[in-house]
C-alpha cells in the first residue's frame, strides 16, 4: 500500500467513525430537571426507550442530569449541552428562551401551556407529629424550625414562599400582611437548603428541623421509602399549584440534528402510559381520568394559581426573587 493509498484509507475510517459519532449523538438525549424528579425520570426513560424501539425501530439513550431548578437553567444558560429541560418553574425555562435557548414560544409547543404535570406544596413531619403542625400558621410559631429550599436556587423553595404568601392572601389577608407573615416564617428557618433533595437531606440525615416543605411528590416518595411510623405528611388548608414546564433546547438540538427525537420526548410526557408513571411517583397527571383514577393518593386540597396573587412566576420572580426583591428585604439571617 503507498502513501496515497493510505492517506486515502485513514480519511475514509475517519469520515466512517465521525459519521458513527454523529449518528450515535442524534440518537441520545440529555435531559436537564430538576432535583426531585430524578425517580420519575428514570422510570420514564425506560419508558420512552422502549416505546421508541417499538414506534420507530431505533435505538435510544437518555442521560439525566438533575439539581437544583434555577441551578441547571444556568448551567445550560453557560453551556451545558442539554436536549431537553424538564424543570419545576416556568422563569427557569423563560429565562433561557430570553437569551436565545429555547424558544420564544416555548409554551405555545405543548399542550397545557408546555406542562404535563403538576404538582403542589405539603410539610413533612416526624411520626406522631409533636409538634402539632396542621397547617401555614403553624410555621411561624417560636418552637418551629423550618427546612425550605432557598427560593434562589430552586423552583421548590419559590413555590414554597409563593404558597406561605398566598396562603395568608386565600383567608383575606393583604399583602403586607403577607409580607409580615413570611418574615416570620423565614426567621423560623435554621438554613436554606441549595435544592429539593438537599432539604430533604437536611431535614432526615441531618435530623435538622421539625417541618419540611416540599412537593407533594417528594413528602409522598419520602413516605414510601421511610416506611410508615417515621415521618407523616402533613395536607394544609390551601395552598399553590406547580406546574412543571419543558422545552426543547433549540441550541443543541441544531447542533446535534435531535430535534425530532426532543420533540418525541417530550410528546411521550402526555401519554396514558407517561402520565401513569407521573401518577406513581405521586407526580400529579394532567390527565383527568387518570389523576381520577388515583384519587386515593391524590388528596383533595384546596389550590391557588400562582396568576391569582402574582401575575406570574416572571413577575413574581421580579418582584419577589430577583437581588434586591422581597425575599432579600424579609429574609435576613442571624436577625
Amino acid at each position: 500500500m503507498n502513501v496515497k493509498t493510505s492517506l486515502k484509507t485513514l480519511v475514509a475510517a475517519a469520515l466512517v467513525a465521525a459519521s458513527g459519532l454523529a449518528a450515535a449523538q442524534a440518537n441520545s438525549l440529555l435531559n436537564v430537571s430538576y432535583d426531585v424528579a430524578r425517580e420519575f425520570y428514570k422510570d420514564y426513560n425506560q419508558a420512552f426507550v422502549a416505546h421508541y424501539k417499538k414506534t420507530k425501530g431505533v435505538d435510544v439513550k437518555v442521560d439525566q442530569s438533575h439539581a437544583g431548578s434555577s441551578a441547571q437553567a444556568r448551567a445550560v444558560n453557560d453551556g451545558l449541552a442539554a436536549d431537553v429541560v424538564t424543570f419545576n418553574t416556568t422563569t427557569d425555562v423563560q429565562f433561557l428562551a430570553d437569551n436565545g435557548v429555547v424558544a420564544k414560544d416555548w409554551a405555545k409547543k405543548f399542550p397545557h401551556d408546555a406542562s404535563p404535570t403538576t404538582s403542589t406544596m405539603l410539610f413533612l413531619v416526624r411520626h406522631g407529629n409533636p409538634k402539632a403542625i396542621r397547617d401555614w400558621n403553624d410555621l411561624i410559631r417560636p418552637d418551629v424550625k423550618v427546612i425550605v429550599v432557598n427560593p434562589k436556587t430552586g423552583g421548590n423553595g419559590r413555590y414554597a414562599y409563593l404558597g406561605a404568601w398566598g396562603s395568608v392572601r386565600e383567608k383575606g389577608g393583604t399583602d403586607a400582611q403577607a409580607a409580615e407573615f413570611v418574615a416570620k416564617l423565614y426567621k423560623n428557618v435554621p438554613v436554606l437548603a441549595k435544592g429539593g433533595r438537599d432539604a430533604t437531606a437536611t431535614f432526615l440525615q441531618r435530623n435538622i428541623g421539625d417541618v419540611l416543605i416540599t412537593f407533594e411528590s417528594e413528602v409522598v416518595s419520602v413516605e414510601r421509602e421511610f416506611g410508615k411510623g417515621k415521618v407523616d405528611a402533613i395536607y394544609p388548608s390551601v395552598s399553590v399549584t406547580a406546574e412543571n414546564p419543558v422545552a426543547v433546547v433549540e441550541r443543541t438540538v441544531a447542533k446535534k440534528g435531535t430535534g425530532e427525537l426532543a420533540k418525541a420526548y417530550l410528546d411521550y410526557l402526555y401519554s396514558d402510559e407517561a402520565q401513569e408513571i407521573a401518577a406513581k411517583h405521586a407526580i400529579r397527571p394532567r390527565s383527568e381520568a387518570i389523576l381520577k383514577k388515583h384519587a386515593d393518593l391524590f388528596k383533595p386540597i384546596q389550590q391557588f394559581t400562582v396568576a391569582k396573587y402574582f401575575g406570574s412566576l416572571t413577575e413574581a420572580q421580579k418582584v419577589h426573587f430577583n437581588d434586591g426583591g422581597q425575599f432579600d428585604k424579609l429574609y435576613q439571617p442571624g436577625k
